[in-house]
């Protein structure tokens, strides 16, 4: 089994203190007519933001954030220079505050629900032997929309918000090499262009990472900067959460072993380096990844 027939990669989801992830888009292509179907279930939790000017401790509220999720996540190779990929994510956001706090406020301990469906659309039209390798350069367009009616204009119960409730069109760059041993790196740049007053934001992803017929395993950091925005509790912030600046720097590792011909279990974890309006979180996730 090819490392490219597989490699998949998990993606997570956007938060209003909540946001981090590696991207949906790697350099193995799928190949005509083959896929991955991907069941998977992430959790993160935090009690410390990062804010200006400094870190502070507790959640406004609800003392600690946890948030869970579970994504159906596929891709297909519509031929062996495109792929689609597609994801969707059910979300469930819960604070540690207690009842009595809660009903004083006239707060919800927990917000649960479909958050957004992403479908991207992966090109590759360059394809070079380069000396013991393959340097493969791809493009990616990607539509993420909500698909429930979550809400996100809340004051601080929006800090539960399952998402930020935009549209966003996301162009990525992509440049991948490949060794025929199996090691290989990734350096992606993507710009993300969202509505409902979310700040357009740049993001890029450095990865590393060997692949073989028993083993795939990888190490990533990514960045998020946003173009605009403004800082929770700062100068402009009106308590709509979406509209604030949030940037980030996020590392992590994956990990992928087949089971048995079609079947395989992915693990990983990640972990917030610094970040700018955002948790400061520690996640993990396990999936079933089944080949086709």
């Amino acid at each position: 089994m090819k490392v490219s027939n597989f490699f998949t990669m998990l993606s997570l989801m956007a938060m209003p203190l909540l946001l981090g992830a590696q991207s949906p888009i790697n350099g193995f292509m799928q190949g005509k007519g083959k896929g991955n179907v991907v069941v998977s279930y992430f959790t993160e939790s935090y009690d410390e933001v990062f804010l200006v000017p400094q870190k502070i401790q507790n959640v406004p509220v609800f003392g600690e954030v946890t948030l869970n999720s579970v994504s159906l996540f596929g891709t297909y190779g519509l031929s062996d220079q495109l792929d689609v990929i597609v994801n969707l994510p059910y979300i469930t956001a819960q604070g540690s505050a207690s009842q009595e706090l809660l009903d004083d406020l006239g707060f919800d301990g927990k917000r649960s629900g479909l958050q957004d469906l992403s479908v991207y659309l992966k090109y590759n039209p360059l394809t070079y032997k380069v000396g013991n390798g393959t340097l493969r350069f791809v493009g990616a367009l990607g539509l993420a929309t909500p698909l429930s009616n979550y809400q996100v204009n809340e004051g601080l119960q929006s800090i539960l918000a399952i998402g930020n409730r935009a549209t966003s069109l996301n162009t990525t760059l992509l440049a991948h090499y490949q060794t025929n041993m199996g090691l290989f790196a990734t350096a992606q740049a993507s710009y993300s262009l969202r509505n409902n007053d979310v700040p357009n934001a740049i993001l890029s992803e450095i990865k590393v990472g060997y692949g073989c017929k028993f083993l795939y395993a990888d190490a990533w950091i990514g960045s998020q900067r946003s173009t605009s925005g403004v800082d929770i509790l700062g100068l402009g912030f009106e308590g709509f959460f979406p509209a604030t600046k949030v940037n980030y720097t996020r590392t992590g590792i994956n990990l992928f072993v087949p089971v048995v011909k079609g079947l395989g279990i992915s693990a990983g974890a990640n972990t917030y380096l610094n970040g700018r309006n955002v948790g400061d979180a520690t996640g993990f996730y396990g999936g079933i990844v089944l080949s086709y």
